[in-house]
């Protein structure tokens, strides 16, 4: 049940963003071997100046960060096949792997609460260890 945050320097069409959003869950899915239907996924858009990202002013509007929030557990190489499917799921939609950000914050699951319990005391649906 990874909670994502997709954010951008530019404004998308209304399909572009359901794009992104589609990039980055399909990415979760292939990586995280997370159910289809699990999709928690929000994209904001910035101004230019409302998002530095190091490089000069105009420079790289189309830097984006990816944010991933997930429950603690998922091996290294579950994380680089989570890194590269994003890269690639993204370069197709026009980011360049070196405007991408991609940050992966992990909470053990007893820091979840998933309807007023842990998500420790719930059955998740999917296997977390991959």
């Amino acid at each position: 049940m990874p909670s994502s945050l997709i954010e951008v320097r530019r404004e998308y069409t209304p399909e572009q963003e359901v794009a992104l959003i589609d990039a980055v869950h399909a990415s979760l899915v292939a990586a995280f071997k997370i159910p289809e239907d699990d999709r928690f996924i929000r994209l904001a858009s910035y101004a230019p100046h409302r998002m530095v990202n190091g490089l000069q002013p105009g420079a790289a509007d189309s830097y984006t960060r990816v944010t991933i929030d997930c429950f603690a557990g998922r091996s290294i190489e579950a994380k680089r096949n989570l890194y590269r499917e994003l890269a690639d799921r993204l370069a197709v939609l026009g980011i360049e792997r070196d405007q991408l950000s991609i940050l992966l914050r992990e909470s053990e699951p007893e820091n979840w609460g998933s309807g007023g319990v842990p998500a420790s005391d719930v059955d998740l649906g999917f296997e977390i260890r991959v």
